[in-house]
């Protein structure tokens, strides 16, 4: 864990995430906003942009899910930085145990490249039922370079499960025109023609399908 979350911090994972919550809140031109982060684990990266957005006086009100209870953080008291600890949910990616746009946002980091194509467009389609704005994606796009990137991060890994875990999700990891060929097959074609899908440091894909006309 301590692995994957260096590779969030310094190789575009908080930052991709960052850039797609700032880009709803211009949208919406909301200054508070609520956020499930799906598959969430420890919810380092939501929380870290969490911080940062809120420099910007942007509020992020952050719900985890994850479908072990052992992932994800306990106790509600103040963590670092003041931050208020975020409420935990036990529950089923696929099937969100919340009401129909209960939250603005529904957020994954590093989840999709687990789904299979049917999974990866039921969670997208449960993810608009259950948000008001936007469904964001945030993860690896598959590449060679990458790959070798990948190899030549041995030397700077603690874990050689994360290791080999970061080269599995490299080799299982989609492409834009894949993302972008799969949504487009399985929503709806309103749902479909709101999908922004841009490349991003180091590899990354930002995924944005809205919910619905943007302002901006």
């Amino acid at each position: 864990m301590q692995d994957l979350g260096r590779v969030n911090r310094w190789f575009g994972g908080v930052g991709t995430t960052q850039k797609m919550v700032e880009r709803v809140a211009l949208a919406s031109g909301m200054k508070r906003l609520s956020l499930l982060e799906v598959a969430a684990g420890s919810g380092e990266v939501p929380k870290m942009v969490q911080r940062r957005l809120a420099l910007q006086r942007i509020t992020l009100d952050l719900t985890l899910l994850d479908r072990a209870r052992s992932h994800l953080p306990s106790g509600n008291h103040t963590g670092e930085n003041h931050t208020p600890k975020s409420p935990g949910v036990v529950a089923d990616a696929l099937a969100l145990p919340f009401g129909d746009g209960a939250f603005d946002m529904v957020s994954c980091n590093l989840f999709a490249h687990h789904l299979n194509p049917q999974q990866l467009a039921q969670f997208v389609r449960e993810g608009l039922r259950a948000s008001r704005h936007a469904v964001l994606i945030n993860d690896l796009v598959r590449h060679p370079l990458h790959l070798a990137l990948v190899y030549a991060s041995y030397p700077i890994m603690r874990s050689r499960v994360a290791w080999l875990d970061g080269l599995a999700s490299v080799r299982r990891a989609y492409v834009p025109d894949e993302i972008r060929n799969m949504l487009a097959s399985a929503l709806s074609p309103a749902a479909a023609a709101q999908l922004e899908i841009s490349r991003n440091y180091l590899f990354r894909m930002a995924v944005i399908v809205w919910k619905g006309a943007r302002s901006a």
